[in-house]
């Protein structure tokens, strides 16, 4: 089973991203005599965001991806999710909107969403879902030490850019909506400041997914991976940026 990080926007033309993820849930399912598997799909809504047109559309274009039965779970910012919504489940989909919101109403169940991934449980990260999977999350902002790294639109109302331990079920940081939203700089200007290992930033309608295997990219984009440079004395002296590419 496999962790599928999104990069951000859907239609109902982009299946083949969530194609994988409904396949290894329905795997999942049959081990325990079930023909369809159960998704539990959780959203946090903050200031209509995301928008009414995703909460009703984005379970139903997974469900047309193959047979599956999203259960959707649906919290106001400002709330948690109870460990009730881990129940007999198939895979778990933590969706996109305001990454913050995410975090907050995430974390009160990290350790019982730990311990079914490493179950076996398949994991997608939708947009602020992928972002927080990471062992150091990036939640937002688009400024380092004052100085702009990215559009301000893409800031998730933080200024300065915000990290912090995130699900840890990725090692590596991660930022999505790359090519789009112009975040792909804000993930080379964390890596050379020192404030995260590298890590990878993800176009819409994209998906990594990360296995057992090597790491595959699926969808009409591609993941962009930053890497810092270091010299004999430990100290960081650029930044190395490339594609992983598209299968």
């Amino acid at each position: 089973m496999s962790i599928h990080l999104v990069g951000g926007g859907w239609s109902a033309e982009s299946t083949e991203v969530y194609e994988l993820f409904v396949a290894e849930a329905a795997t999942r399912a049959a081990r325990v005599g079930r023909d369809v598997p159960r998704i539990a799909v959780l959203i946090v809504v903050e200031d209509d965001v995301p928008s009414e047109e995703f909460r009703t559309g984005y379970p139903a274009m997974l469900a047309s991806v193959g047979p599956c039965e999203p259960l959707v779970h649906e919290v106001d910012g400002g709330e948690a999710f109870d460990t009730v919504v881990l129940s007999d489940i198939d895979a778990l989909l933590v969706a996109g909107g305001m990454t913050p919101a995410y975090f907050d109403a995430v974390m009160p169940i990290v350790d019982q969403v730990r311990l079914l991934v490493a179950d076996g449980l398949p994991y997608l990260g939708f947009s602020a879902g992928a972002m927080i999977a990471a062992d150091t999350a990036i939640l937002g902002g688009y400024m380092i030490g004052g100085v702009e790294v990215c559009p301000a639109d893409a800031a998730e109302d933080l200024d300065e850019v915000t990290l912090v331990q995130g699900l840890g079920l990725v090692d590596l940081a991660i930022d999505v909506h790359a090519a789009q939203w112009g975040t792909l700089t804000r993930l080379i200007a964390a890596t050379e400041a020192g404030m995260v290992t590298g890590g990878v930033a993800i176009d819409e309608n994209t998906v990594l997914v990360v296995g057992e295997g090597a790491l595959a990219v699926i969808g009409s984009g591609s993941v962009w991976r930053v890497e810092p440079q270091i010299d004999d004395d430990g100290e960081i002296t650029g930044v190395s940026v490339g594609t992983i590419g598209v299968d």
